[in-house]
């Protein structure tokens, strides 16, 4: 990685070492699906999985300038302003925002339900290079799932990682129009149908 950076409740300072492992995992699968892609990082997370809207916002406005997908692979479980303020500003600076989206019957999160941004969950039909299309529109990858050799962590937070990974190495043409790229690439339509 180039740049990275942390978001602490209290302001921003130099990233620390993942304890999580969760920004690690994130990164080795952007850097398999786009070797030659620059990856920067913006720390949200400390020891535990929890993070704030204020926190991922001000991690947002910091990348916008810097980057041309940003990949927000979580999802908070409520709408705040400050976040959707921060990424109608990248969508509005010609950003593509891909973010995590939780199973279907688990509910609707954010920043994945925004409008414009490209949400991902896994889906374990799909091997490494296949995508499906998901009522939504939510897009469906490979997410490190027991069913396609994956091993320890996996879920919509790696989908996401794939997804943006897929636009990656497309870019800049992908970057046009994201969500017709992907679609026009998914093997599965829906939760059953399988394109010919």
């Amino acid at each position: 990685m180039t740049g990275a950076r942390a978001f602490h409740p209290r302001g921003d300072g130099p990233a620390r070492p993942d304890r999580l492992g969760h920004g690690s995992a994130v990164a080795a699968v952007l850097a398999r699906a786009a070797p030659g892609a620059e990856l920067l990082h913006a720390q949200v997370f400390d020891a535990t999985p929890v993070t704030s809207a204020d926190r991922v916002a001000r991690a947002v406005e910091w990348l916008v300038p810097r980057a041309d997908i940003i990949l927000l692979s979580l999802g908070l479980a409520t709408d705040r302003p400050v976040l959707r303020a921060a990424c109608d500003r990248a969508l509005a600076a010609g950003v593509c925002l891909v973010a995590a989206a939780p199973a279907r019957a688990a509910g609707t999160c954010w920043p994945a339900a925004y409008p414009g941004v490209v949400a991902a969950t896994g889906d374990a039909r799909c091997d490494w290079d296949e995508l499906s299309w998901l009522p939504g529109p939510v897009v469906g990858a490979w997410c490190g799932s027991p069913e396609r050799g994956g091993r320890g962590m996996g879920g919509a937070s790696l989908a996401a990682a794939r997804v943006a990974g897929h636009l990656a190495a497309g870019f800049p043409g992908a970057l046009a129009d994201p969500a017709a790229w992907l679609a026009a690439r998914c093997r599965f339509l829906g939760p059953e149908r399988r394109r010919a």
